[in-house]
């Protein structure tokens, strides 16, 4: 694999073009990564907490459960169609002033869940919630510019273990504010932490100088904003809304991205750049990027739902919601753990050998999971080894797609690349929702799915990371002279 690179300063070229970084004093670039990483906790949490609430909401609010869960899809919607434009937005007025913008906004649709419970405001409050999954992509995008080069591997490291931390620990979270407070609770954790990152940021945080001179393209937004909505919608409620529905939104949303891309490719300012990101190199380490999005989830919510699943359904272990939970810590612990690992393999080895590495190891354990996963060790010991190769994957990926785009498109690049990866991971629910239906047993706990159900996610999902195998490693031979 041709890695012509001295590790850590071709990793993130062109180095030479970098603003200078602050003077090097003690802690400077600790105190970045720590507050950073526990922005992305933070918004993972939000995005987590509510899950175990979900089941118990349309009784407290008095609505249907299709409606309650708005309040799930209304947060994956809004995240998915805000990160390209926050991280169009960060490049062109500043990465700094952009998360602390998002801070602000998740902070007001915090305090909303927490004061109101009529559904409508409880779905405005989830929607200004899902503004914070752009600020993931803008940070990772920040310590780039302003951390020295040999700390970014790391800082983008640490930014994917908070992720997983956020993973983990909303559902236990969750389940003792129910438990032992109240469900708004979960509205007010978000809405205190968020206070204080603001003004952790922004005395903190340093501001970069780079910027992107090109105008803000209003008309690109609203277009793809129109194709995600509808795309997503379609992903995430076309089981409850059946084929005419879904047909239209699929048409919807097609059309309109046959009217967004010529735009792009004629405007002087393009929201995307495409032809970067039509770049060899770009393009395929995107297409990697949406299936470990696929793999990171349907791993997440197959080991979940096998551990919830009842002993009536002939497996299974029948969990409740917060001890499931609670199991899954350790996995997650291990992925974590994994985040200073991650960062050394990729400064002694590459970024591609690291990504290459992780996609074959994940293909490898989901297929063996579909052998080894009848004892409540094995589903705990398959879960973990699969985050060992989400680590490596989240760290590298992003250094790839900076070290391929220009220093001035970074939050903005890292923006659509974390796009796919939701997409990916709306996908990984869809098709989870449909084989589960597809193979479907009725019993004395009502209609569940079947062992196969689960098999067949784990070849689904072994395919998955094997294609993303093979992006990487025909990405890594092919030649990218544009790339700098």
């Amino acid at each position: 694999m041709p890695e012509h690179e001295t590790p850590t300063r071709q990793l993130l070229s062109p180095v030479a073009e970098r603003p200078p970084v602050p003077p090097s004093r003690t802690g400077f670039s600790n105190r970045v990564i720590a507050i950073l990483a526990i922005c992305g906790t933070v918004m993972t949490l939000q995005q987590t907490m509510i899950l175990p609430v979900l089941p118990a909401l349309p009784g407290l609010l008095g609505v249907s459960a299709g409606s309650a869960s708005w309040l799930v899809t209304a947060t994956l919607v809004t995240g998915a169609v805000v990160t390209p434009l926050i991280g169009r937005l960060a490049d062109m007025f500043g990465k700094k002033r952009m998360i602390m913008l998002t801070l602000v906004v998740v902070v007001v649709g915090s305090a909303m869940g927490g004061l109101f419970t009529a559904l409508p405001a409880l779905v405005i409050a989830r929607i200004l919630q899902g503004c914070g999954l752009a600020l993931v992509p803008v940070a990772i995008a920040t310590m780039r510019d302003v951390l020295p080069a040999e700390r970014v591997p790391g800082g983008v490291s640490a930014m994917g273990a908070s992720l997983a931390i956020g993973s983990a620990a909303g559902l236990p979270l969750a389940g003792v504010l129910v438990n032992y407070l109240d469900w708004r609770g979960i509205f007010w954790v978000t809405a205190g932490c968020g206070v204080l990152l603001t003004a952790a940021v922004a005395r903190i945080v340093p501001e970069t100088s780079l910027r992107s001179r090109a105008r803000f393209d209003c008309a690109g937004a609203l277009l793809l904003a129109g194709a995600l909505t509808s795309l997503l919608l379609a992903l995430s409620k076309g089981a409850q809304w059946g084929w005419p529905a879904t047909t239209a939104l699929v048409g919807t949303g097609g059309l309109l991205i046959a009217l967004w891309v010529p735009l792009q490719l004629r405007s002087r300012s393009p929201l995307v750049d495409l032809r970067v990101a039509a770049r060899p190199r770009v393009l395929l380490v995107n297409v990697s990027s949406a299936l470990v999005g696929f793999a990171l989830f349907s791993n997440v919510l197959v080991s979940i739902q096998l551990l919830q699943t009842p002993r009536a359904a002939g497996f299974g272990f029948g969990l409740g919601i917060l001890e499931a939970g609670l199991w899954m810590i350790p996995p997650t612990l291990v992925g974590v753990a994994m985040a200073p690992v991650a960062a050394r393999a990729i400064t002694r080895y590459g970024a591609w050998t690291t990504l290459l590495i992780a996609t074959v190891e994940m293909a490898i354990v989901f297929v063996a999971r579909v052998y080894l996963s009848t004892e409540l060790w094995q589903v705990l010991v398959g879960a973990a080894a699969v985050g060992i190769g989400l680590s490596l994957a989240q760290a590298a990926i992003p250094i790839l797609i900076m070290r391929s785009v220009p220093p001035s498109e970074t939050a903005s690049a890292n923006g659509l690349s974390s796009l796919l990866r939701s997409i990916g991971t709306s996908t990984a629910s869809a098709t989870m929702a449909a084989v589960a239906t597809a193979w479907a047993v009725r019993t004395v706990d009502g209609v569940l799915p079947t062992f196969d159900a689960f098999v067949a996610m784990f070849w689904i999902s072994g395919a998955a990371t094997l294609a993303a195998a093979c992006l990487v490693a025909l990405a890594a031979t092919t030649s990218d002279p544009e790339a700098k």
